[in-house]
C-alpha cells in the first residue's frame, strides 16, 4: 500500500467522523432493502477501479474510503478511544515463492518429482536443507488432537482431508502448523484432488500471507499431487492406498519411510500492514452488552496472469454482496428507530488468507469478547433467489436457535434444518470469534441450497468471473439482509434478549 495514499484515505475518514450523526427517525418498521440498493454498492465495490480488493493494495484504500463514507452516513461513528478511527490495523508478512527445488534418495537412488508432483514454498528468503528424513504422518494428529509423531527435523507427509475420527480437530492449515511447531523441516500436503492441479499451483505459488505475530511455519512446505506422493511411497516399498487406510486409526503414530529430502527454495519477504474496518452505532440504552454485525471486504486482487484478457477477481458475490448487506443494515438500523445496545459493525482483512482479519480482531478485540452477545457474519450472500428456505452455520445453543426461528417465520421464511450449511464452519470468519467463546453465527439462504453454492463454488469462485453482473441473484440476499435487521434489533433489545443465554 502506498503511504500517502492510505495517509489520504484515513484523512478523509477523519473528516467523515465529525459528521453530525443522523438523527433517529421515529418508524413503524424498517423499510425493506432493495436489490438495486445492494446492486449500487456491489456494482461500486467490484469495479475494476478496486483492484480485487486485495490487502495492502490501493484497492484497500479505495475499500476503506467507501464503506467509512457510506457508514458514516448511516449513523455510525468511530469507536471511541481508538488511535486510528474507523480501522484497527493488521500487521502482516507477505511472502511469494520465486523458486525451488526437491531431491529424494531412496535407497540410494535419487528422485527428483517434475512439476506435477510437487508444489514447494519456503518460509525465509532463503532456504536449504539435505538428507531430512522422511515420515508419512496421516492426517498429522491422533483422535484427541494431538500431534501423532516425532517429526523433529524431518519432512512429514501429512493428508489434506479432515481426519475421519475424533471431534472437532484441527483443519489442514492447523494441522500442518501444529507439525511445523513440533519441529518439522518440512510439510508437504497431499492434495485430495478436489482443487484442480493448475489451479493450486497457482495459488500456492502466489503471495502467501500471514500474520507478523503468528506462529513460524516449518522451513519447507507444499503440496504433493496424490500421483506423485504414491509415486514416491511406491519407490520407498509403501503401499498409499494401505497407508491412508491405515492412517484413518485415531491411534495412528505414522510410518517412517527409507527416503531421505533435499530442498531449496527462494521467496520474497515483504511486511506490511492491512486494516479492519471497524464501527460502532451507540445504543438508546446500552446495558453494558453489543452486537457484531461483521463481512470481509477484501478479495484476491490481481489473480490472473500476465496475457490473460481480465486479470482481476473483482468479488462480487465474495464478499461485495456481505459489505453491501452490511451497509444496508447499518442504514436500517442507523436510521430508524435507535435499538437499546450498542450495535458495532466490522468489515475484516484477509479473511481469504484464512480468517486473518478476524483472528487479529479476536485476540485485540476493541470491544471486550465477553461484552458481544452475538456476531453476525454476512459472506458470500447474493446465491439464492427470494423464498429460499434460512439456513443457520453455528447453530446449536437452544435461546439463538429459538430468536432465528421466530424472526425468520415473522418475515414469512421457512427454515432449512437438514445440517448441510455445517461444513462450512470453520470456512467464515465467525468461526474465529467461536474460538474465542463468542456465539457467531452465520444465517441465510444462501448455504441452504446446496446445488446453488456448489454451482457458484465450482464456477465463478474465486476467479475474475466473480464480477458484477445483472444475473447475479440479489432476491435472496435483499431478504436476508431485511433477516438480519430484524436479529439486529431484536439481538440489540433488553427486554427481548437478556444478554447471554445458551
Amino acid at each position: 500500500m502506498k503511504n500517502s495514499s492510505f495517509r489520504a484515505a484515513i484523512a478523509a475518514v477523519a473528516l467523515l467522523s465529525f459528521t453530525p450523526a443522523v438523527s433517529a427517525a421515529p418508524a413503524k418498521g424498517d423499510a425493506p432493502v432493495t436489490e438495486a440498493e445492494l446492486a449500487a454498492h456491489i456494482k461500486i465495490l467490484a469495479d475494476d477501479a478496486f483492484e480485487g480488493r486485495a490487502p495492502g493494495t490501493e484497492g484497500e484504500d479505495r475499500t476503506i474510503a467507501y464503506v467509512v463514507g457510506e457508514w458514516a452516513k448511516a449513523g455510525l461513528e468511530p469507536v471511541p478511544g481508538s488511535a486510528t478511527p474507523w480501522v484497527q490495523p493488521v500487521p502482516f508478512v507477505e511472502t511469494q515463492a520465486l523458486g525451488g527445488t526437491a531431491k529424494f534418495k531412496v535407497n540410494g537412488r535419487e528422485i527428483v518429482p517434475g512439476d506435477d508432483g510437487i508444489i514447494l514454498t519456503g518460509r525465509d528468503a532463503s532456504v536449504a536443507l539435505a538428507d531430512v528424513p522422511a515420515l508419512f504422518v496421516g492426517y498429522g494428529v491422533d483422535g484427541a488432537g494431538q500431534v501423532n509423531a516425532d517429526v523433529k527435523g524431518k519432512l512429514a507427509i501429512m493428508l489434506f482431508d479432515n481426519a475421519p475420527f475424533g471431534d472437532k480437530l484441527p483443519r489442514y492449515r492447523e494441522r500442518r502448523q501444529m507439525l511445523a511447531d513440533a519441529g518439522a523441516s518440512a510439510v508437504l500436503v497431499v492434495s485430495n484432488g478436489a482443487v484442480p492441479w493448475p489451479a493450486l499451483r497457482e495459488s500456492v505459488g502466489g503471495k502467501y500471507v500471514r500474520l507478523a505475530s503468528a506462529k513460524p511455519g516449518a522451513p519447507v512446505s507444499g503440496f504433493f499431487s496424490p500421483e506423485g506422493a504414491d509415486a514416491l511411497l511406491k519407490a520407498a516399498g509403501q503401499d498409499g492406498a494401505a497407508l491412508r487406510e491405515a492412517a484413518k486409526s485415531p491411534d495412528y503414530k505414522g510410518a517412517a519411510l527409507p527416503v531421505t529430502a533435499d530442498f531449496t527454495a527462494e521467496s520474497a519477504v515483504r511486511p506490511f500492514a492491512s486494516h479492519n474496518i471497524i464501527a460502532k452505532l451507540p445504543g438508546a440504552k446500552p446495558d453494558g452488552k453489543a452486537v457484531l454485525f461483521l463481512g470481509h471486504w477484501d478479495h484476491l486482487g490481481i489473480c490472473a496472469p500476465e496475457g490473460e484478457a481480465d486479470r482481476i477477481c473483482n468479488g462480487a458475490v465474495d464478499n461485495a454482496s456481505g459489505i453491501a448487506v452490511l451497509i444496508e443494515i447499518a442504514k436500517r438500523l442507523g436510521q430508524g428507530v435507535r435499538p437499546d445496545r450498542d450495535i458495532y459493525f466490522m468489515a475484516t482483512t484477509a479473511e481469504e488468507k484464512g480468517l486473518l482479519g478476524a483472528h487479529w480482531f479476536a485476540d485485540h478485540p476493541v470491544v471486550p469478547l465477553s461484552d458481544i452477545t452475538v456476531a453476525l457474519n454476512v459472506d458470500t450472500i447474493a446465491i439464492s433467489p427470494r423464498g429460499t428456505p434460512v439456513a443457520t452455520i453455528g447453530r446449536g445453543k437452544p435461546a439463538y436457535d429459538a430468536m432465528v426461528r421466530e424472526e425468520a417465520t415473522r418475515l414469512g421464511r421457512t427454515l432449512d434444518e437438514d445440517g448441510e450449511a455445517d461444513a462450512f464452519i470453520q470456512r467464515q470468519d465467525g468461526w474465529a470469534l467461536g474460538a474465542k467463546g463468542v456465539t457467531s453465527l452465520m444465517v441465510g439462504g444462501s448455504f441452504s441450497d446446496m446445488k446453488l453454492l456448489e454451482a457458484f463454488l465450482g464456477s465463478d469462485y474465486h476467479r475474475p468471473a466473480d464480477a458484477f453482473s445483472d444475473k447475479i441473484p440479489l432476491g435472496g440476499a435483499a431478504e436476508d439482509a431485511d433477516l438480519h435487521v430484524a436479529l439486529g434489533r431484536a439481538f440489540a433489545d433488553t427486554k427481548r434478549w437478556p444478554g447471554t443465554a445458551e
